[in-house]
């Protein structure tokens, strides 16, 4: 299998074989994410995509999921990405889901009908790194696109019958955009239709744009607390039929089948962490992290 540099999958996602068709991030701008820095972006050649297809086959012959890779893979145009669909149901005729992650913007060189094509061939959910529904946080971490765009381009999915997960990155507009980061974030994703909402803590890794910002008192990163605090308002303001899941250094168990019927416990528990968790461990934790 050909894969380039670290990998990363969605481990909220059932197993499944995992297939690079890019290599990198197309953006590789955002201000607190690392992950493909030393990776160039660029299409993985058709040959390696073959040549991994026909690898997978030979030991999940009658797998009927996969998760394409790397960071953005929903980049390719819809021609490509047709090719290689059709060459994937070639080689792996019981292929019914196919999942990837896409930046907002990976959407809008695409058509409803050509979205359309695509989920019928089995490119039923995108993962989506929106982080934010505030423009002023989007801009701040150069993201690339506002809470329009998110709204846009998540209308085109809702559409063509491909569903979405939105992440919400908690504290990445630190202090400055804390109150309306929350707010506008789940203003905008209440307005769209995601099946899954996804939310973690910044943590600021070497190497990227908020850490240099930081070093230079030009960023101010929430508390631990503070996060809770923002989680907390961020939730408040959401009203959603879907799972809500996170990946928080405290130990609170937040992940749920169904938010709203679960809101008001989620709430309360957030609101006991915050009024008695040990912050200092909490902090030490995040500060012991070196990548995603």
């Amino acid at each position: 299998m050909h894969y380039t540099g670290t990998v990363y999958r969605n481990p909220y996602e059932p197993p499944s074989p995992l297939l690079e068709i890019t290599q990198g991030c197309s953006h590789n701008k955002c201000k607190f994410c690392n992950m493909y820095s030393g990776v160039k972006f660029q299409p993985s050649p058709m040959e390696w995509i073959e040549e991994d297809i026909k690898e997978i086959a030979s030991f999940y012959p009658n797998t009927h999921r996969l998760q394409l890779l790397s960071a953005d893979p929903f980049v390719l145009s819809f021609e490509r990405l047709n090719e290689i669909c059709d060459l994937i149901h070639k080689y792996l005729p019981k292929i019914e889901i196919m999942t990837m992650a896409a930046r907002v913007d990976n959407i809008a060189d695409k058509s409803v009908e050509e979205l359309k094509i695509l989920r019928r061939k089995g490119i039923v959910e995108l993962n989506l790194g929106a982080e934010s529904g505030d423009d002023e946080t989007l801009k701040s971490v150069n993201k690339g696109y506002t809470g329009q765009d998110i709204l846009d381009q998540c209308a085109k999915l809702d559409e063509a019958g491909i569903e979405y997960w939105l992440t919400f990155l908690n504290g990445v507009g630190g202090v400055d955009y804390t109150r309306n980061h929350a707010i506008n974030s789940a203003k905008i994703f209440n307005e769209a239709n995601p099946t899954v909402i996804g939310t973690g803590g910044l943590v600021l890794f070497e190497g990227t744009g908020l850490l240099a910002l930081y070093k230079r008192g030009k960023f101010h990163p929430l508390s631990e607390k503070g996060l809770m605090e923002e989680l907390k308002l961020f939730l408040e303001n959401l009203d959603h039929d879907g799972r809500f899941i996170t990946h928080h250094t405290f130990s609170m168990d937040l992940n749920n089948g169904s938010f709203n019927e679960n809101k008001e416990r989620i709430l309360e528990d957030l609101q006991y962490g915050i009024d008695n968790f040990d912050m200092g461990r909490l902090a030490q934790i995040r500060n012991n992290k070196r990548s995603l």
